[in-house]
């Protein structure tokens, strides 16, 4: 008896200790969270106005808005292409392809994309789209962040389909209907939600990439009315220039912060929606 409450205490007190650490951890985190928000706040309320959103860059002043309409076009294009492929092949992988050869080499080959360095990816359209063409442009930078986008988008397609119970898709089978009916009208629609939660989530991870921008669109100080062949101005590296290069005009660098908060906020909301659409599905 005395032995059974040693080891009740020591269990009790090994328990309340790492819940503290666990506490501790997690406050740490919390704190520079807030602490980095905090900065932007401070640096980069001061450059947000009106002229921010509706004026170019410049060599002296400005505002960003020829790189946020970048941002928008170069972000949309690698969502748009990286869903569409990404949402294709998860399908086949839960739907099709489960035990299949090809699918584990697949699933192998999308964990590897899932954790390359941005950079590299960049890298690899630089000598493979911007090389042959000669010149750095739009295009390039979304084939880019579409690369980033799809292993994302096929993990969360693959196993919120493997969630949709079997019974269904036999039943809808039962019933007559096709294959590709089956999967589109019975299995889409259960895993909707966290589908659309994925791409959110890649949509939100290329928005403040810069390795791979480097490399395929560059940057400019112009505006880019949806001419994809050229250079394409875009908010992280006029953030990564105006901090570097242009770190000696003080304007420069309070744009650079205001470009800092708009693209975090953007990311935060991104994320907030995404965590709204997963709880949604969640209840249901």
């Amino acid at each position: 008896m005395q032995h059974s409450n040693s080891l009740y205490r020591k269990r009790k007190l090994l328990n309340r200790t790492v819940m503290v650490l666990c506490s501790a951890a997690a406050l740490f985190g919390i704190f520079w969270l807030l602490a980095i928000l905090a900065t932007l706040l401070w640096q980069g309320v001061t450059a947000i106005e009106w002229s921010t959103f509706t004026e170019r860059t410049r060599m002296s002043g400005g505002g960003l808005g020829n790189a946020i309409l970048g941002s928008i076009m170069l972000t949309l294009g690698g969502t748009v292409i990286g869903t569409i492929i990404g949402v294709g092949a998860g399908t086949w992988l839960a739907e099709y392809g489960r035990e299949s050869v090809l699918g584990s080499v697949i699933r192998f080959i999308n964990d590897v994309l899932l954790s390359a360095p941005s950079v590299i990816i960049g890298l690899f359209i630089y000598a493979l789209v911007v090389l042959p063409m000669g010149h750095f442009s739009g295009w390039a930078g979304i084939l880019a962040l579409a690369v980033i986008v799809i292993p994302v988008v096929i993990r969360a397609t693959e196993d919120m389909l493997k969630l949709v119970p079997d019974s269904l898709r036999e039943a809808a089978s039962a019933m007559g209907a096709h294959r590709w009916w089956v999967v589109v009208r019975v299995c889409y629609s259960g895993a909707r939600a966290g589908i659309i939660t994925g791409i959110l989530l890649a949509c939100a991870r290329i928005s403040g990439e810069t390795a791979p921008l480097i490399f395929t669109s560059l940057n400019s100080n112009q505006w880019n009315f949806f001419d994809l062949g050229s250079e394409m101005p875009n908010l992280p590296m006029t953030i990564y220039q105006n901090m570097t290069i242009n770190s000696f005009i003080p304007r420069q660098v309070e744009l650079a912060w205001g470009g800092a908060l708009i693209l975090t906020l953007t990311i935060l909301v991104l994320n907030i929606i995404a965590r709204f659409v997963s709880r949604d599905a969640n209840k249901r």
